[in-house]
């Protein structure tokens, strides 16, 4: 039997009371259509064999579960498996979902894609699919996100993608998803919005969901496998939106005795202004097209954030993650710019793997939590991307010389 949560969002977008179509009338319409497109294609077997076949010869998957060996030896306590969605096409998991949503906008005629970006792997990925495709790509980034992540603003427009600096407000992924938002108002006709997380309006939480469902799919048949029958104790993945966290949780919901942990950015301090955990400072509210927990003051106005990482720097986080936190499914912590630093360091150290600055905050807590936990006992943490787009950054954050 499917249990409440499995069998979330309603027919009109909410889990539980999260989610929901809060936009203007002019998006109603596309909406609508997408998601009517999107329950054909879940029940189009040509559909599934394009998206499978994209999946395994383009992307690259399944992608391995790796023992960290040298990371559990050192730490003691649980053993720590790593899901390697940092050696996908790309870099990161943001191509599941970029390959799904590019072959429902083929369905529908659309010959121009657009989407924000922070981290710029979802700019990317955007950037790959358009160009396989031979559509028009329009990405949108805040500037400071284009400065810490110019490696993948160079990617992009070799890729062929028109990357559009936004100067607004913090210049960070808000604002780039507010002016991918305008864009799409301003060319319905012509444009499919690829949005790269699980939030915004219904059908989009659900659906960039679905296509990020492989990696916990996979993870689960292959520590199935590895460990005789034996689940995780503990999953573990970074949450910004929450994409890459939803893709490896939903395999496991009905595993009641596996636990999941969303790592939010904890910044420098959790005061206002410093950090990007919505669970740890948000309140319900309603940002860019759903409801869900908000970094913002008395009034409603959205605080300023910060995080080390591009990807997690956003002020709100996706409505089932608010859900799954509420029904007391799965449990949400943070880690700091220090601890996600050092984690980084350190998995690159003992495994010869550089992690994204977005999953070193997985990393982290799973550094803090794993001592703890018995030998017999496996801890499974989501690697969502690859860490080279983050060197140069974290070399200046530690103050290494490059040079010498």
């Amino acid at each position: 039997m499917i249990s409440e949560i499995e069998s979330q969002p309603d027919a009109r977008g909410y889990f539980g009371r999260y989610g929901g179509m809060f936009v203007p009338e002019t998006l109603m319409t596309p909406l609508r259509d997408l998601s009517e497109e999107y329950e054909k294609a879940k029940r189009d077997p040509a559909f599934h064999q394009t998206l499978q076949g994209l999946l395994k010869d383009y992307v690259g998957r399944p992608t391995p579960l790796y023992f960290a060996e040298g990371l559990t030896r050192e730490l003691g306590g649980a053993k720590i498996y790593l899901k390697r969605e940092d050696l996908l096409h790309t870099g990161a998991h943001k191509i599941n979902n970029a390959i799904g949503q590019i072959l429902l906008a083929q369905r529908m005629g659309k010959k121009r894609v657009i989407a924000e970006t922070g981290a710029g792997q979802h700019g990317v990925a955007t950037a790959t699919v358009a160009a396989k495709f031979g559509c028009e790509c329009v990405i949108y980034m805040g500037e400071v996100d284009m400065k810490r992540q110019s490696l993948n603003v160079a990617r992009m427009k070799f890729l062929g993608a028109q990357v559009v600096p936004v100067t607004a407000g913090q210049k960070t992924l808000k604002e780039a998803v507010n002016e991918a938002m305008r864009d799409w108002v301003t060319n319905i006709r012509t444009t499919h919005y690829i949005l790269g997380t699980a939030y915004g309006s219904h059908p989009y939480p659900a659906m960039v969901r679905d296509f990020q469902r492989v990696i916990g799919d996979e993870a689960r048949r292959q520590i199935l496998e590895k460990e005789n029958g034996q689940l995780p104790k503990q999953v573990v993945a970074c949450v910004g939106g929450g994409s890459n966290a939803i893709g490896i949780f939903t395999a496991f919901l009905g595993d009641k005795e596996t636990g999941l942990i969303g790592v939010e950015a904890g910044g420098r301090s959790l005061e206002p202004g410093e950090h990007a955990s919505r669970f740890h400072g948000g309140s319900l509210g309603v940002l860019q097209g759903t409801r869900s927990y908000v970094l913002q003051d008395e009034h409603g106005q959205i605080m300023n954030t910060h995080s080390i990482s591009a990807g997690l720097d956003y002020a709100a986080v996706g409505p089932e993650h608010a859900w799954l936190r509420e029904t007391g499914r799965a449990e949400y912590v943070y880690a700091t710019d220090d601890e996600a630093l050092a984690a980084f360091r350190r998995l690159a150290q003992v495994e010869g793997i550089l992690p994204a600055l977005e999953s070193s905050h997985a990393v982290a807590h799973a550094i803090k939590i794993a001592p703890a936990m018995p030998a017999s006992e496996i801890l499974l943490v989501n690697l969502s991307g690859r860490g080279d787009k983050d060197v140069k950054q974290a070399a200046e954050f530690v103050g290494m010389d490059l040079l010498g």
